[in-house]
């Protein structure tokens, strides 16, 4: 059994920066592919970025334009979202998610494990 726990997020103004965090725990032995989600409210779910195990292989939602970085921290069980230049369209809850699966990254589905979210909210 696998848990996730996020943790950074909060209230910036539009422009501001916010640094994400989340810690694996429980079975942590196994090679989790490691992804961050985000919904908004009356809206789906969406992806956001995602990072292989060794951290050699990173995937970012074509919105973002490189405003954010994933990265993570095999020795400590973390994985980390760095976002940059927040705007008010960036509100959501953000989730972590891991999976051991080598299905489409992107997909929500292919994620088994899921953190309970972290809001993060961006004021004009």
């Amino acid at each position: 059994q696998v848990q996730l726990a996020e943790s950074g997020g909060g209230l910036v103004q539009a422009g501001g920066s916010l640094r994400l965090s989340c810690v694996l725990s429980g079975s942590t032995y196994g090679r989790y592919r490691m992804g961050w989600f985000r919904q908004a409210p009356g809206k789906e779910r969406e992806f956001v970025a995602t990072i292989d195990w060794s951290g050699t292989y990173e995937d970012y939602a074509d919105f973002l334009k490189g405003r954010f970085t994933i990265t993570r921290d095999n020795g400590k069980n973390m994985v980390h979202l760095q976002m940059y230049y927040l705007t008010p369209e960036d509100t959501a809850a953000y989730y972590c998610a891991a999976t051991s699966s080598s299905g489409y990254a992107r997909a929500a589905s292919t994620y088994g494990y899921w953190g309970q979210g972290t809001q993060v909210t961006v004021s004009s």
